[in-house]
């Protein structure tokens, strides 16, 4: 897929436009996001940040997180729901990864370079309260509280999120079109 064709070279290219440090370790991995909708359209964001990087800020952020090896994006997107979130879903309920892309941003002690695909999830009820006991501890540091936010608030946000152009492409996302997101430095 054209989206997952990164380089080095493209990467240190785009370190060197947005003035960001390049000599941090790089690991570069497959990840999966979670779109999760609960039936009154409230989708699911963590407040996140960056304990080592107080200067980033906080931001809004979907569930999701590396896709082990030998794990499907589905797999992955079931356990990393209910590992950062408690919420319990089948493969069936998780949708087609129909937004893709590209993003790399400073964690900690190194660079992330990151193979994304963003699947939506639909819940049958209203959104319940994050149940954290499953969280490893690196992200109980990191995510500090949670909000169901009606889609128009996103939309309309000037808040910042990760992915940082979700509140653009959400509608997009969700009316089922194919998005093939290019790279994104994020930090």
């Amino acid at each position: 897929m054209p989206w997952a064709a990164a380089s080095a070279e493209r990467l240190r290219s785009a370190e060197s436009a947005n003035g960001v440090p390049r000599d941090l370790p790089v690991i570069e991995r497959s990840v999966v996001r979670v779109v999760v909708l609960d039936k009154a359209d409230r989708l699911l964001l963590f407040h996140t940040r960056d304990p080592q990087h107080r200067d980033f800020g906080t931001w809004w952020e979907l569930p999701g997180g590396g896709i082990e090896p030998g794990e499907t994006y589905l797999d992955a997107a079931v356990r990393e729901l209910r590992e950062e979130t408690g919420i319990v879903v089948g493969t069936d309920q998780v949708g087609a990864p129909t937004w893709r892309r590209l993003a790399t941003f400073i964690y900690r002690d190194g660079r992330r370079l990151q193979h994304e695909v963003i699947v939506p999830v639909r819940l049958d009820g209203a959104g319940p309260p994050v149940d954290e006991s499953g969280r490893q501890d690196y992200e109980k540091e990191d995510y500090f509280d949670f909000r169901w936010w009606p889609v128009p608030e996103i939309v309309g946000s000037t808040q910042r999120f990760y992915p940082g152009r979700l509140p653009e492409l959400l509608p997009a996302f969700l009316s089922g079109e194919e998005i093939d997101e290019p790279l994104e430095v994020w930090s």
